[in-house]
């Protein structure tokens, strides 16, 4: 007995120098491995804050030009039928909508041929459109420009990596901790590209549903102004 205890003590002794001698292991935190990004994560950071503000900022106008009652159009029927020219134009100005903005230049030319409102609706269309894009073209620049300037970090860190190696020689643990390091301008640019490639995508889709509204909305008007040539 006395002899497995002195052993048991002995290994417990030897395993706790062994843990006072070997050096404690790094852990990989994500905002050292940012750091280690140098100069170019600053473009980087940019281009994310660029790519935030223009989506959220986009989201909430295209949103906001989507919102229209669904009697619109009906009411402006009404007051065309009865003549009350200025009550539509009334109704379209109290209206914050691209579609009522459209409708109401139609109105203005109310008693023109129809090829002249179609062409003067179109043209306002087009116009509020081009609102709703604002800004767009940055979002779909910065999905393609945010990966190279990832590899432009990358590539820079490896050029300075093996000019270090041939100062102060090879050592595999400097490189491997050399080269995940510098892939990480790789990585945060890939991320940001893709996200604002999303972000590009899905802006495009809702504009192309408001278009869609403003297409319906304006055949529907000139389907009024025909109305009492049919009957």
């Amino acid at each position: 007995m006395i002899l497995n205890t002195i052993l048991l003590q002995a290994d417990s002794i030897a395993q706790s120098v062994t843990e006072l001698t070997e050096p404690a292991k790094e852990k990989l935190s994500l905002f050292a491995l940012l750091k280690e990004g140098g100069l170019l994560m600053i473009p980087l950071l940019l281009c994310s804050v660029a790519m935030v503000y223009i989506f959220w900022e986009r989201f909430s106008a295209i949103r906001k030009a989507a919102v229209l009652d669904v009697n619109f159009v009906n009411r402006i029927r009404e007051q065309i039928v009865a003549g009350n020219l200025q009550g539509a134009k009334s109704q379209c100005k109290n209206t914050d909508s691209p579609i009522a903005r459209m409708i109401e230049k139609g109105v203005n030319r109310i008693g023109k041929p129809v090829d002249s409102i179609e062409k003067a609706m179109e043209t306002a269309g087009k116009l509020e459109v081009y609102q709703l894009e604002k800004n767009m073209s940055a979002l779909n620049t910065i999905s393609r420009i945010a990966p190279m300037f990832g590899f432009l970090g990358t590539i820079a860190g490896m050029i300075i990596l093996f000019f270090n190696i041939q100062q102060e020689g090879f050592s595999l643990e400097g490189i491997a901790g050399g080269i995940y390091t510098k892939m990480v301008t790789s990585a945060v640019g890939l991320i940001i590209g893709l996200l604002a490639h999303v972000a590009y995508d899905y802006l495009n889709a809702q504009i192309n549903k408001m278009i869609n509204k403003m297409e319906i909305a304006a055949a529907e008007f000139i389907d009024i102004l025909q109305e009492p040539a049919k009957a």
